[in-house]
């Protein structure tokens, strides 16, 4: 697993330092706060679970890079990001994944993917009934998406992920960020 596009350039890796600071962390998650609080849109919004977990129905969504290594890698020379998803099967293995991200460090999740991707340990809840079942997709974002690419990723990608989710009668998607 790891970039497929080679190593990251020293402006990157000097970015990723950079938010690595907790305080900057802090400051850029609050921006993003912020920004979400007075969108035209309306706050994010929140829907509170209805049924126990052992009866629903889960899907993960990551914002680490991740996809099939078959799929076209994110694009990690757009300054703004890449808005596009990834479809992964709910039946896949681990070792057919892979990372595209430059803009944090993966390597643990480069050596056990269930760090940003935790499908297998999903799949035991499941198994053992803590989970009423695995969704049959889950999807891959690129975190970073800034600029013209929000819109994209507000307007089309994440009501199209919406949409197929609501067709496969998932009841919560659990979100990695990174």
């Amino acid at each position: 697993m790891g970039n497929q596009r080679g190593p990251a350039t020293f402006l990157q890796r000097l970015q990723n330092r950079f938010y690595a600071i907790p305080a900057v962390v802090q400051w850029w998650a609050g921006h993003f706060v912020r920004r979400a609080r007075s969108s035209p849109d309306g706050p994010i919004s929140f829907t509170r679970l209805t049924k126990p977990l052992a009866a629903c129905s889960v899907a993960l969504i990551t914002t680490g890079g991740v996809h099939l290594t078959s799929q076209p890698p994110f694009d990690m020379h757009d300054p703004d990001g890449d808005a596009s998803a990834r479809e992964i099967p709910g039946d896949v293995a681990l070792s057919e994944l892979t990372i595209t991200h430059d803009y944090y460090n993966h390597s643990s999740a480069d050596r056990d993917l269930n760090v940003i991707f935790p499908l297998d340990h999903f799949r035991e809840l499941a198994q053992r009934g803590v989970l009423g079942r695995v969704a049959r997709r889950h999807f891959g974002l690129m975190g970073h998406i800034e600029g013209v690419h929000l819109r994209r990723l507000q307007e089309q990608t994440a009501p199209d992920i919406a949409a197929k989710l609501r067709a496969d009668g998932v009841d919560f998607a659990f979100l990695t960020p990174a």
